[in-house]
């Protein structure tokens, strides 16, 4: 596996980690939760070390974009579907021109 899939590789963990994150800062309740508040803070930080590791192989301007907008597209899909967060045309709308940022933005022109 040469260096770039590795990179690739990094970055979807870091989406995963900002994800994750997201979560718990969810039930952080405001920051009263230690547990969570901690576990978002790390995963934060995991998050961001992680991302800073892909963009020695990747440009900043994809890596940027693809991280987060995998990010923003998988916390509202998860919202919606674990959270009883609601779903309307616009956020499906929302969701498809994020993807289609991501896609615009890596296209080779």
């Amino acid at each position: 596996m040469n260096q770039n899939s590795i990179a690739w590789l990094i970055l979807a963990a870091s989406v995963v980690s900002e994800v994750i994150g997201t979560i718990a800062l969810k039930h952080s309740n405001g920051f009263t939760n230690w547990t969570a508040t901690l576990g978002a803070g790390l995963s934060f930080l995991l998050a961001i070390w992680l991302m800073s590791l892909s963009l020695k192989h990747i440009e900043m301007g994809i890596t940027y974009s693809v991280w987060a907008g995998s990010a923003s597209a998988a916390v509202a899909v998860i919202g919606i579907a674990l959270y009883g967060e609601s779903f309307a045309t616009i956020k499906l709308i929302g969701l498809v021109m994020v993807v289609l940022g991501v896609i615009a933005l890596n296209l080779n022109t």
